[in-house]
């Protein structure tokens, strides 16, 4: 045990990750290989994705943390988790973001006949979405779609809808915590094998955001290439929240040291 989320009271049991939450330590290659033996298989399997600025946010929503934490998968979407992982002596291979699964997940259904089903965004977005990924994955079943401006009282119907389109995979493309808390009590019903929540993944297949290049995302930098591209609404929240993250990541790490035991501190002579 290496601690506990602050102001939670919930053990850490990790094979790696973070205080308090389970990181699975897989890599791309191994996550992608879980969801598609567990859609073969004829199993259930919910994705959770965190990054600095969930896990902040986890810290003052326990709904969210609890609909992330019982997820049966939990990735490191972000660099700062891998990077924190280290330092709290439990690392993470690798960052598995939520989009490259999400694409690689596309290239394995229409390879393997997998139904999908493409859940958020806007209207116009998700029509942009539909285009691409014809072009881009020719085979892909698209089993549905639906945007995702509707409310929680009309959930059960998506989730019925969902349903009656016997998808394998479904993609949500929705705000946190609204993807996750809908994953968390509507997942199972939607009959899909695998939900994966994907945050802004559709805005950027289907080219209306850009995504950071490769440098600045091997530097754990996308967070300031977005801020860059919008500073007023972006900035101070990711500030914010950068600073809250490290603080966090700071106190794990001198509690942990603490809690080492000192050379010759055992009894043992």
């Amino acid at each position: 045990m290496i601690g506990e989320l602050p102001g939670t009271g919930t053990p850490a049991g990790l094979p790696a990750g973070l205080p308090g939450m389970r990181v699975d330590p897989l890599s791309m290659k191994l996550a992608l290989k879980r969801c598609t033996d567990v859609i073969d298989g004829g199993g259930y399997l919910r994705i959770g994705m965190v990054n600095a600025a969930k896990v902040v946010a986890m810290r003052k929503d326990e709904e969210l943390r609890a609909a992330v934490c019982d997820s049966d998968l939990v990735l490191a979407d972000g660099q700062a988790i891998v990077w924190a992982s280290g330092l709290l002596g439990a690392p993470l291979p690798e960052r598995v973001t939520g989009i490259d699964l999400f694409t690689g997940l596309l290239a394995e259904a229409a390879g393997r006949g997998y139904r999908v089903y493409f859940l958020g965004a806007r209207a116009e977005v998700l029509d942009a979405l539909l285009a691409v990924v014809a072009r881009t994955y020719p085979g892909l079943i698209v089993a549905g779609h639906r945007d995702g401006y509707f409310s929680p009282a009309e959930d059960a119907k998506v989730a019925a809808e969902i349903r009656a389109s016997r998808a394998d995979l479904l993609f949500i493309a929705m705000s946190p915590p609204r993807k996750e808390l809908f994953a968390s009590r509507w997942g199972e019903a939607t009959g899909a094998k695998v939900v994966h929540g994907v945050g802004g993944s559709f805005d950027i297949l289907a080219g209306r955001v850009r995504r950071a290049p490769a440098w600045w995302q091997r530097h754990g930098l996308e967070w300031l290439f977005r801020a860059l591209q919008e500073p007023v609404r972006l900035g101070r929240r990711y500030l914010t929240t950068n600073l809250a993250f490290i603080a966090y990541v700071a106190a794990a790490v001198v509690k942990r040291g603490l809690q080492v035991p000192a050379a010759g501190a055992t009894g043992e002579q």
